[in-house]
């Protein structure tokens, strides 16, 4: 004997069990995240994120709150501070140029991990910058991330 179709829909699930609890009413959304468990790549890939863009976002902004100190330390003209800001934003903006294609080429993990990594070393070097010729050229550099 062969089945009557009746037109109800049928359910079709991917997997017959999930490693999170879901809602069946919901095409098997996740009802929880398990923010501490790094046993799955998505976690994984969300806690590397964020690191990384903490991490990059520390780098960018870890002179700003002390350029007034740096200014009356080295004796240095508005216009000398607002010369190695700008200097950082174009590296910046060069950066993005060329990172945008080897990206592409490359993958975003191994740049960003580069990227962090080199930028990680003129930040270091804050501390030994003496004169305004240094800290552009710093800045340039941070600029990169």
């Amino acid at each position: 004997m062969s089945e009557v179709d009746t037109g109800a829909p049928i359910e079709w699930k991917k997997y017959q069990t999930y490693a999170l609890n879901v809602d069946p009413d919901q095409d098997d959304k996740a009802t929880e995240i398990k923010l501490c468990n790094f046993s799955r790549p998505h976690m994984r890939a969300f806690h590397c994120s964020w690191i990384g863009f903490f991490i990059a976002f520390f780098i960018w902004f870890a002179i700003a709150p002390l350029l007034s100190e740096i200014r009356d330390t080295l004796g240095l003209s508005k216009e000398q501070i607002w010369t190695s800001s700008i200097v950082g934003v174009g590296g910046t903006i060069f950066m993005r140029f060329l990172l945008g294609p080897l990206c592409d080429k490359l993958g975003s993990r191994v740049l960003f991990t580069i990227v962090l990594c080199a930028a990680s070393i003129p930040t270091a070097c804050t501390g030994l910058v003496n004169s305004a010729t240094g800290l552009t050229v710093l800045r340039l550099f941070i600029g990169a991330a």
